[in-house]
């Protein structure tokens, strides 16, 4: 781990290191297979195995027919105690290696006093670090918001969600065996960042053992441990993303709207659409029909956009109940429109606005919202949305 810059102020240092971990989360390029099996082995040497074989393939989806039928990854880690509810060497290797990696975590956490980033305040969505600093939050809790919580916002949340759910749904014992290589720089950039401002120091031991996960951090995609066998995925070759709207520590999420968010070597792909994991149909070929069929919102929703509001209401022939000016939201209407019971199953109306929060190309989307049936002025309709009256609606002075 590097030192800190002499004087240099610890909140840029922090945002410089986040954003390199960052970019490691999101890397699109080759694994480097020497590194990365290296510090596989020594992971399974610390558990008391050898050195495994190793099997490279070209995405978690070619991954899933070898895993698949591996033992079940996770016993009882410990008792209420801390001790271990029976000889561990008779666990999976998944789950010896869990164990090593969960304490690890939690001598480390108990080093930097457990400062997790949306503690007892307001939480970091909401304030930006300056404000912070000014309110007299410690640098060290500070610090851990810029890392952690965007890093785990983006990488565990934003990139790594919608990416298990194309990739490695929930079937036998693949659940929970998966590490996730760059994606787990989120928790070790935690860590690491931490040490490299000079705010904690870690036992020999635990450095090195962090330092492992770093490595599989700064080196691979996602892996899975078997006994005498390890498979490992390549990183994507393709991921795009976007800031994401109101983030105040660079927070991103994965977007494309002319192709894949995220593509690996065999054209494995996963489809995202302003973060909403989506199926292939809404890019390449969406329709009135499709949407009408598809039963998640905001697949439907996403879908919707694809084709435009405007399009949209004109193929579904939607008949128009209202128009109004958006008290919450000046200079912007709202438009109300009945939905006959057949295209969405049930009787309802639908509310176009305009979102009041600015995106990140510089325009002002608009979105629909689903209303009752029974609604036929669009202000109460709007108001309703919040679990207002349209006249408590009307008194606002600016949505977001």
């Amino acid at each position: 781990m590097t030192a800190p810059r002499a004087g240099a102020d610890p909140l840029d240092l922090a945002r410089e290191l986040s954003a390199e971990w960052l970019g490691h989360g999101l890397a699109a390029r080759p694994a480097d297979r020497p590194r990365a099996e290296a510090a596989v082995t020594e992971l399974y040497r610390l558990i008391g195995e050898p050195a495994p074989e190793f099997v490279w393939v070209p995405s978690p989806t070619a991954a899933l027919s070898l895993v698949r039928d591996d033992p079940p990854t996770f016993p009882p880690l410990r008792l209420r105690d801390g001790s271990l509810p029976h000889d561990p060497h008779a666990w999976p290797v998944s789950a010896r290696l869990a164990t090593l990696a969960e304490n690890l975590r939690d001598r480390l956490s108990e080093r930097i006093g457990h400062r997790v980033a949306t503690g007892s305040w307001q939480g970091p969505t909401t304030r930006t670090a300056e404000e912070l600093l000014a309110a007299g939050m410690p640098v060290h809790a500070v610090t851990d918001a810029v890392v952690h919580y965007a890093l785990r916002t983006t990488l565990h949340g934003c990139v790594r969600a919608p990416m298990r759910a194309e990739l490695m749904p929930v079937t036998g014992g693949v659940d929970g065996t998966t590490w996730y290589g760059q994606h787990d720089a989120y928790w070790v950039a935690r860590y690491d960042v931490q040490a490299r401002l000079g705010l904690v120091t870690y036992p020999g031991r635990d450095s090195d053992r962090l330092g492992l996960f770093a490595e599989l951090a700064r080196s691979t995609g996602w892996w899975w441990p078997g006994q005498g066998r390890c498979v490992m995925a390549e990183r994507p070759v393709e991921i795009h993303t976007e800031p994401l709207p109101n983030g105040l520590y660079g927070e991103r999420r994965l977007h494309r709207e002319e192709g894949p968010a995220v593509r690996f070597a065999d054209d494995t792909q996963v489809h995202v659409l302003h973060g909403t994991h989506v199926p292939t149909w809404v890019v390449t070929a969406p329709t009135v029909e499709r949407i009408h069929a598809e039963r998640n919102v905001e697949v439907r929703r996403s879908a919707i956009e694809r084709i435009g509001w405007g399009a949209y209401i004109e193929q579904a022939r939607l008949r128009l109940v209202g128009t109004a000016a958006d008290p919450g939201n000046p200079g912007s209407e709202l438009h109300l429109y009945d939905v006959p019971r057949e295209l969405w199953g049930r009787p309802a109306r639908l509310l176009l606005a305009v979102n009041g929060s600015m995106e990140p190309d510089g325009t002002h989307r608009r979105y629909g919202l689903s209303v009752p049936a029974h609604f036929d002025d669009p202000v109460a309709a709007a108001g309703w949305t919040y679990g207002l009256s349209g006249e408590q609606y009307g008194r606002l002075v600016r949505r977001t």
